[in-house]
């Protein structure tokens, strides 16, 4: 049986969506087949072509339940769920039926105070801080910020995502040929995280210091066979 991870919150903004493509595109650099499903009515699907894990669009009630019917049955995958922003039914909903839950928040004090909400009214999720800056002085104050703000929550607190303007490429409807190395690291680690809380077996990942030109044959050959697997069992693929 399939994982369902789903990434909620319910605040807009905090990076649910890059977060899920991100997630994905670690997985496929990891070799694991997983799904992005997109449930957020603002968004429009995107292309699959050229990306490591597959789509699907459940922006609908109905849709929603078939997918993740679908995802269920597909030994080995994972489904990552894009829950989108101020939608608490919708994240109680996804909260129910995920093995793993993610709450992103932003370096903001309104951020921070939406997430502890989260946190109390999700008592299993995670919070992880996301689009986190990179400057060192920035850096120290937002640490010191969770600490004092989130240190009632410290053992449920991920390491940060630190903000990577390449991310956005995953969230063009056709994704570039080739990505940024920095982008291909960041994508592993979080996969690798999230495979290492569900338990799922899998060796660490090496960072990478060129292209991956080579990588990308390498993992050619696993694609059509994803593909087809979940063509089969869903009809809502895009």
């Amino acid at each position: 049986m399939a994982e369902i991870v789903c990434i909620i919150g319910n605040k807009g903004g905090t990076g649910k969506t890059t977060l899920s493509h991100m997630l994905c595109q670690g997985m496929g650099l990891l070799g694991q087949r997983s799904v992005c499903v997109l449930t957020d009515t603002h968004r429009e699907p995107l292309s699959p072509d050229g990306r490591r894990y597959l789509v699907a669009d459940a922006r609908t009630r109905e849709a929603l339940g078939k997918v993740v019917d679908k995802i269920r049955a597909l030994q080995g995958w994972l489904g990552v769920i894009d829950g989108g922003g101020n939608r608490s039914e919708m994240d109680r909903k996804l909260y129910g039926l995920a093995n793993l839950v993610l709450l992103p928040f932003r370096d903001s004090h309104e951020d921070i105070r939406t997430v502890i909400q989260d946190l109390e009214t999700f008592p299993r999720a995670w919070a992880i801080p996301s689009q986190w800056p990179t400057n060192p002085w920035q850096q120290e104050a937002a640490e010191k910020t969770i600490r004092e703000q989130l240190g009632k929550y410290a053992d449920r607190l991920l390491p940060p995502i630190n903000t990577l303007s390449a991310s956005k490429l995953l969230l063009q409807t056709n994704i570039p040929d080739k990505l940024p190395t920095p982008l291909g690291n960041a994508c592993r680690a979080l996969a690798y995280q999230v495979l290492d809380m569900l338990e799922v077996a899998c060796e660490a990942p090496e960072e990478e210091v060129e292209d991956e030109a080579a990588g990308e044959k390498m993992n050619e050959a696993a694609a059509p066979s994803a593909a087809e697997a979940f063509d089969s069992a869903s009809p809502t693929r895009h």
